[in-house]
């Protein structure tokens, strides 16, 4: 059979899981559509929320991005890993034993303000917004090279998948279908990976293969690598270009930018206890690691047989995939000099040939001359991890609306039957913006997801931490905070990355400190940090009660039994 037999085969049988598992787990209440009915076990939520935190930006394009960077690209490996940990220990236990459903959730109760719940609730928005635009560009790629059609029907067709499983099963449903999305995806992910690496170095681990040496003896892999790339014209790949300041601003960003993601937050929500909070933390973790080991040999066998199959080769002589992938705009080829070779460099006035990252994963395994059954494979994993991460993202945004600005602020006295169906129709008016920003998004799926966790690092991350550990902190300090660090994010984002202000893009010499967009957010970090904490010492402390409440919550449970005692 062929590629596109194996998909429709394949894509049809897992969307026809996922949808028979929202119908089975469809959310009768509000609880359960927001925190799953807070029943799930820790292996059940670990497996969800790695699935969860591993959207299309960790299986489509982070190894795409190290393939093009090379050693730049650990930024990503660094900054989302690390943040992770980060999330799972100093943060995830403190909110699961403050008890709310969404971040906006705990800012507007432990700030004591509606302000601060609204300054919340948009924020999350806005961050929730920018990362599930890339989401549905991923969908989008998918669809479009292995269904045959153009990028954005694939994006409206992964929109109708979402909305349903979304909007009917809420949390519940999301939780239990993300328990398969990560099989799917993991197991998409390796298989190729594993192929791949025997293929070229002979040894079944890819961690241990893309370090080693060729199969043919002929030398190491990444040697090789770093010979092709410099014949071009590029870099060594094993050398890094970007400067210390740049690097460190980036990780940290996406480091604290993960730890302040309202989406898998709300994931420590949905179990039963504070402990089970912790085990499916290190449980997510152990998962998330075996793709995120990978990544960086997923990377090396792309590009060196992208190398070695596209550059000084004739045009005629290109294989089915090329042309396949020529069809959705993602590979152009533009024969400057007329003879009909492909001239792959990194002179851009004499580069004939454009490869967007974001196909590297997905053509991976044509590029090898792996069975179809694989390709295929790698497209339905591709979308699993869109999916997974877009469903949460749709959720936090439809209980940010329904359950903190319409219950919380604006009418108290709804029924629990009609935040639900605000909720859902919350969750309709999310999907159409999303499938709009997947149509357009402001860049390749990486960059805009780490835009997002700039975005979350800037708002979101001090005013939890000193809500936690600080129990002076005051609704007046972490309102001035966030609302200077959004904006101080966005501005920056519309300037150097949209271009909204010049008619042409500024040039890198023009960032501040040298510092990327991607890295911004660690400035507008310590921007939220300093305003919040400057404000606080010149405002009232926040009431004794709340006081109260920020010390009870870093305090162990069964503490109290055992001092007494």
């Amino acid at each position: 059979m062929g590629v596109q037999d194996w998909t429709y085969i394949l894509v049809g049988i897992t969307f026809t899981l996922y949808i028979g598992i929202a119908i089975w787990s469809r959310a009768s209440s509000t609880k359960e559509f927001y925190i799953a009915g807070g029943g799930v076990s820790p292996w059940a939520n670990g497996m969800a929320t790695a699935a969860d935190w591993m959207s299309a930006a960790s299986f489509i394009s982070m190894a795409g991005i190290i393939s093009f960077a090379g050693y730049d690209g650990a930024v990503y490996l660094m900054g989302w890993t690390g943040g992770y940990v980060l999330l799972a220990l100093l943060l995830a236990p403190y909110l699961r034993k403050f008890g709310k459903f969404t971040v906006p959730d705990f800012i507007g109760d432990r700030y004591y303000s509606k302000t601060a719940r609204i300054v919340a609730v948009f924020c999350a928005l806005i961050v929730s917004f920018t990362y599930v635009a890339g989401q549905m560009r991923g969908v989008g790629i998918v669809f479009s090279r292995f269904l045959e059609v153009d990028i954005n029907t694939g994006v409206i067709i992964g929109m109708l998948i979402v909305l349903f499983y979304a909007v009917l099963g809420g949390m519940k449903g999301i939780t239990y279908t993300q328990v398969a999305q990560y099989c799917v995806l993991i197991f998409a992910f390796m298989v190729p990976a594993i192929f791949i690496s025997i293929q070229m170095t002979g040894n079944p681990i890819p961690q241990f293969g893309f370090g080693g040496e060729l199969a043919d003896g002929s030398g190491f892999l990444l040697d090789k690598l770093d010979g092709l790339s410099t014949e071009l014209g590029f870099a060594e790949y094993t050398e890094g270009s970007k400067s210390t300041i740049d690097v460190f601003a980036i990780t940290l960003a996406l480091m604290v930018g993960t730890a302040g993601l309202p989406h898998v937050i709300v994931r420590f929500f949905t179990v039963k206890r504070v402990r089970d909070a912790r085990k499916s933390a290190g449980i997510a973790l152990l998962l998330i690691v075996l793709l995120y080991t990978t990544a960086p040999a997923v990377a090396v066998f792309a590009r060196t047989n992208m190398i070695e199959t596209v550059s000084d080769k004739p045009y005629t002589s290109m294989p089915e995939w090329f042309k396949k992938w020529e069809t959705t705009g993602l590979i152009s080829f533009k024969d400057k000099n007329e003879d009909g070779n492909i001239q792959y460099l990194a002179n851009k006035e004499e580069n004939e040939l454009t490869i967007d990252r974001d196909i590297m994963v997905l053509a991976n395994p044509e590029i090898a001359k792996l069975p179809n059954w694989v390709i295929a494979l790698v497209a339905a994993g591709g979308l699993a991890a869109a999916l997974s991460t877009a469903a949460g993202l749709l959720l936090v945004i439809s209980s940010s609306v329904s359950h903190d600005l319409i219950k919380k602020v604006f009418k108290p006295s709804i029924s629990e039957k009609g935040e639900l169906v605000a909720a859902r129709l919350s969750a309709v008016g999310a999907v159409v913006v999303a499938g709009y920003y997947g149509i357009h998004p402001p860049g390749f799926v990486a960059a805009v997801v780490a835009l997002a966790f700039g975005l979350a690092a800037a708002s979101f991350f001090p005013a939890i931490i000193l809500g936690i550990f600080y129990k002076r902190m005051n609704k007046e300090g972490a309102i001035a905070g966030m609302v200077v660090g959004i904006l101080a994010m966005l501005l920056y984002m519309i300037k150097y990355k949209l271009g909204w202000f010049d008619e042409t893009l500024p040039d890198k010499s023009e960032w501040w400190f040298g510092i990327s967009p991607e890295g911004f957010g660690t400035v507008a970090m310590l921007l939220n940090f300093i305003v919040s904490i400057t404000i606080m010492k010149f405002t009232p402390a926040p009431p004794e009660d709340v006081q109260d409440i920020v010390e009870n919550i870093r305090i162990p449970s069964g503490a109290g039994d055992a001092v007494n005692h």
